[in-house]
């Protein structure tokens, strides 16, 4: 079987008008039929996951349900466990990525997460749940533009793919400069900086479509041949030579593997 849709969105995504991202992600999982969990961990407000329900269920799906696994011991619960093999889509709310890594990492809710995208579910996250789903998750750092030694620092994620770092609300916070930073500290994967209401929708062949009003930054470190990174003393300016980078807009696409950006047809451009 081939792996399901990941797909990161940059947060506050459009959930009473066009829900241009949220519709796609139904559409995927089975339009009227579909079957998804809602994860609220990453936050903090009581009424994030049934929120989600409600929004899920106005888009026509057959079943919305909120697991909220608060606590490490809420991923044993047999129950939340047996939903998760159930349904057709995972949707990962906003928050806190940290909450996101240290209640879920480690537990049978990231293995059975990891297996079942493998094997065909389609998982999203906004926000905060678009930072985790990466094996290399931006835990916290600094806004600007210019990359600094010390500007951001990484955790484990969820490991749904080696082959890209994800930051969210990217234009809306002057997150350029920490993403850089990121890639970096080693540039084998590539950086997806998501635009508010915007998202990737990577297939199974990791092939990259954009969708949503915003725009996604492809920050694509393989060429690079310098960095003063290892040099660096804390808070200082890095030094980075021939990092190529991409501004993609709804319908254009990338393709991770190769590296090659494509351009909207002109239908599908905004």
């Amino acid at each position: 079987m081939s792996r399901g849709y990941i797909i990161p969105i940059g947060g506050a995504e459009q959930k009473i008008r066009d829900r241009g991202v949220l519709r796609r992600f139904v559409a995927l999982c089975g339009g009227p039929e579909a079957r998804i969990a809602v994860i609220p961990t990453a936050s903090q407000l009581a009424d994030t996951g049934p929120r989600y329900e409600a929004i899920f269920g106005d888009l026509g799906v057959k079943e919305a349900v909120s697991l909220p696994f608060l606590e490490r011991a809420d991923c044993q619960r047999d129950d939340w466990l047996k939903k998760l093999e159930s349904v057709d889509g995972v949707f990962m709310t906003g928050g806190n990525q940290l909450r996101l890594s240290t209640t879920i990492g480690g537990t049978p809710v990231a293995e059975l997460l990891r297996r079942r995208n493998a094997a065909g579910l389609h998982i999203a996250g906004t926000s905060a749940g678009a930072a985790f789903m990466s094996e290399h998750m931006i835990a916290f750092g600094d806004e600007g533009s210019t990359p600094r030694s010390d500007m951001v620092t990484l955790a484990p994620g969820l490991g749904l793919t080696q082959l890209a770092i994800v930051d969210q609300h990217f234009r809306q916070r002057g997150r350029l400069g920490r993403l850089i930073t990121a890639l970096t500290y080693n540039p084998r994967p590539i950086g997806i900086g998501l635009d508010e209401d915007t998202a990737a929708f990577i297939a199974a062949d990791d092939s990259l479509e954009v969708v949503g009003s915003g725009a996604i930054t492809i920050v694509d470190p393989s060429d690079i041949d310098f960095s003063s990174m290892d040099s660096a003393r804390p808070h200082d300016p890095v030094c980075v030579l021939n990092l190529r980078l991409h501004v993609l807009i709804q319908g254009a696409t990338y393709d991770i593997p190769s590296r090659r950006a494509f351009a909207p047809s002109r239908g599908d451009a905004p």
